[in-house]
């Protein structure tokens, strides 16, 4: 049977903020208003089936990746909705929901969604001050010269591959053409090449390693990051004016806003009253630090 070609008058406008998709109030069209969330989208086995369960799967597919909202999209998810429902309705007839897995699964989804609708209320209710950002801001970007540095990487998979080229290095091989010939990375065709940088712009390990080097010295070991292992060469290094309050205003809300759901977590477990079953979980108390641990 061949899928009727639908088309979903007002089906959501939405706004998306700090990575949430929220509905805007609905907005008059020329052939009527936008229904509510109420409104049955649909009758599946008898079942209706309201207009906002759907809304919420489709916001959920346009944050899932480069999507457009159009008919066309609108078509598609609709009919992967309507499985969804015919195979979750035959679940329940055969007696599924009954199986204690899914009833886990289930407690842990509801968990799941109530801990991200806390972290939302508590960002919401928690937002920075522009004090607040005025003293993030001198915090991070006040205290110290800004360095900026210009420099080379070449980009490998193990450890190895990294040795081997620093070894080559010390041979009096060219960074460059090791580079064009070994990088993993895009920037290996123009020999390792990047653009300036300063803290923040970089992972910290790569960060870290490119501080403690001099102009025209390469790393003696490889570093590692969460995309390879990296050589390292400092070409030069700048002095710059630090970056205006509103060039940065959204990184540093979003590390004012990391610290409050740190400290808010950390405080209601803090709180919690938390009793373990001995026969499960056995608990031990950690040997206070001595002065050398410390060291």
């Amino acid at each position: 049977m061949n899928k009727p070609s639908l088309f979903f008058f007002g089906l959501l406008a939405l706004t998306v903020t700090a990575g949430f998709a929220a509905e805007e109030k609905p907005a008059e069209q020329s052939t009527g208003t936008v229904p509510s969330d109420e409104t049955t989208i649909a009758t599946i086995n008898g079942k209706e089936i309201p207009l906002g369960l759907f809304r919420l799967f489709y916001r959920e597919r346009l944050r899932s990746g480069k999507v457009e909202n159009t008919p066309a999209l609108q078509n598609r998810t609709f009919n992967e909705f309507v499985s969804i429902v015919v195979t979750a309705q035959d679940a329940e007839r055969l007696g599924l929901d009954k199986d204690r897995r899914f009833g886990l699964a289930l407690e842990m989804q509801r968990l799941h969604l109530l801990s991200n609708y806390a972290i939302q209320n508590a960002l919401k209710t928690r937002e920075p001050s522009e004090e607040d950002l005025k003293k993030a801001y001198d915090e991070r970007y006040g205290k110290d010269k800004r360095i900026e540095y210009k420099a080379r990487h070449i980009l490998v998979k193990t450890e190895a591959e990294g040795k081997k080229l620093i070894d080559e290095l010390n041979a009096g091989a060219d960074f460059s053409e090791l580079a064009k010939a070994y990088s993993l990375g895009p920037t290996g065709k123009d020999g390792g090449a990047l653009p300036w940088f300063g803290t923040g712009q970089m992972v910290q390990p790569f960060i870290d390693a490119t501080k403690v080097l001099k102009p025209g010295e390469y790393t003696s070991a490889p570093v590692r990051t969460q995309f390879g292992w990296h050589v390292i060469l400092l070409e030069e290094t700048r002095e710059s004016d630090p970056p205006a309050l509103d060039e940065v205003r959204n990184e540093l809300i979003r590390l004012l806003q990391k610290d409050v759901l740190e400290g808010y977590v950390a405080e209601l477990s803090e709180e919690a009253d938390l009793v373990f079953n001995p026969d499960v979980i056995k608990v031990t108390e950690e040997p206070a630090a001595t002065p050398a641990d410390a060291q």
